[in-house]
């Protein structure tokens, strides 16, 4: 395994080990490359330990939506609600807020639109790939998702998102009655309806998945270095990563894939990228703690719960506070006593709670591409909830780059000086 002091300087040094970097060392190990991996915690302990499992190549449609912008002012009076912002944090987070509301607008939206469904459909297609080459499809549940609708009316206002996947050739179901009750049974009769998306994916646990891919990159050649990188430096001769302890690395190309810590790290290099840091929470109940079928969506109250080999997961929302405050579990128990009003019958006690970091632009849309600063810089990170959902695609997409590929699909709408 390479290590510091003998790393060769035409070695790819990946930062993060997370799914998106994992992912791509797998992809650039596949052509031939020395890879190495610099992490600053545990292998897949950030947002990939602890999402909500799907592979959710249906799921199209950007955060910065005009629909967001009529929910936020309703959601934001809930202290413990889908979308919350701090009080304390409002001011530091405003710029990427006025990005954010820029970014909902129609023309922008249809942009932005566009783009994520061409990276889902090749998401779909490399994840795919990727899952055969590492042997990971004993890790993969194709159960599909159920949305779910407490009226007529929210079913009806959810239409014009359902018509959007229709144009980009995703399957769905509108169901009622005894349909929706074959899909899930024991719910609550709130439900009146339900989307069902039959090609809709989960993992038995993204930690235990993001792992057996890491088995699979190091089986083939990669090394891994644990630091936290603190700056990156770039010149004719490669580049040069400073580490907290005082180590520097050296190698030809970088590839920053540090999830909500990667903003740093590309202001070092001379980048501004407006990312911020979505604060997810969910709690993990045992398996067995309810009859749980496929994953259920609960739109309208902004969280999931997902069947896991590991138990089930209650979780999601969004929590726009930064990296540095405590968490607030409060928002965990809150959707935990949600769920168990919508799902009669689900034992609610013993559960394991967590809370991660998305790494979130305001565009809903992840950077990929080089760095404006050095053709040896690459830039793959920004994902929002989607970081499991289009982990292959991006690690392919960084293979291509690096090889001086054209890409399989255009890369505008994802560059990192867009902003």
């Amino acid at each position: 395994m390479p290590t510091a002091a003998s790393s060769p300087k035409n070695e790819i040094t990946i930062v993060g080990a997370g799914i998106v970097g994992l992912a791509t060392a797998f992809h650039l190990l596949a052509e031939g490359h020395r890879v190495r991996l610099v992490e600053r915690g545990g292998v897949a302990e950030g947002a990939s330990f602890g999402n909500a499992g799907a592979f959710a190549f249906s799921d199209i449609l950007p955060l910065a939506s005009p629909g967001m912008l009529r929910k936020a002012p309703k959601w934001l009076i809930d202290p413990l609600g889908p979308l919350t912002i701090p009080p304390r944090y409002l001011p530091q987070i405003t710029p990427w807020l006025v990005r954010f509301w820029r970014a909902s607008l129609p023309d922008r939206y249809r942009a932005s639109l566009t783009a994520q469904g061409g990276l889902m459909r090749f998401a779909a297609t490399a994840t795919q790939a990727m899952v055969a080459q590492a042997d990971l499809a004993g890790h993969i549940r194709a159960d599909g998702n159920l949305q779910l609708y407490e009226s007529e009316a929210e079913l009806a206002a959810a239409q014009p998102g359902w018509e959007a996947r229709a144009r980009e050739g995703i399957e769905f179901e509108h169901v009622r009655g005894e349909r929706l009750a074959e899909l899930q049974p024991g719910l609550s009769p709130r439900f009146v309806a339900g989307t069902f998306t039959p090609h809709w994916q989960t993992v038995s646990d993204p930690y235990h998945y993001a792992l057996a891919l890491f088995r699979a990159v190091m089986a083939r050649g990669a090394g891994l270095v644990h630091g936290e990188v603190t700056g990156v430096e770039a010149d004719s001769r490669g580049v040069r990563l400073r580490l907290a302890d005082g180590q520097v690395l050296n190698a030809g190309r970088v590839v920053i894939a540090g999830g909500a810590w990667s903003r740093p790290l590309a202001r070092s290099l001379g980048d501004f990228i407006p990312l911020e840091t979505e604060r997810g929470y969910n709690t993990t109940l045992p398996p067995g703690a309810f009859d749980l079928r496929r994953q259920l969506t609960f739109g309208g109250h902004g969280f999931v719960v997902t069947p896991l080999s590991t138990g089930i997961r209650v979780g999601g929302a969004v929590e726009l506070g930064g990296l540095k405050a405590p968490p607030n579990f409060r928002r965990a128990d809150a959707m935990l006593t949600k769920a168990a009003r919508f799902l009669p019958g689900l034992r609610t006690e013993g559960g394991r709670q967590w809370m991660g970091f998305r790494p979130s632009l305001p565009d809903s849309l992840p950077v990929i591409g080089r760095s404006t600063a050095s053709p040896a810089a690459f830039y793959a990170f920004g994902h929002g909830h989607l970081g499991l959902t289009q982990s292959a695609a991006t690690g392919k997409l960084i293979a291509d780059l690096v090889a001086g590929r054209r890409p399989p699909i255009p890369l505008e709408p994802f560059r990192p000086d867009r902003f």
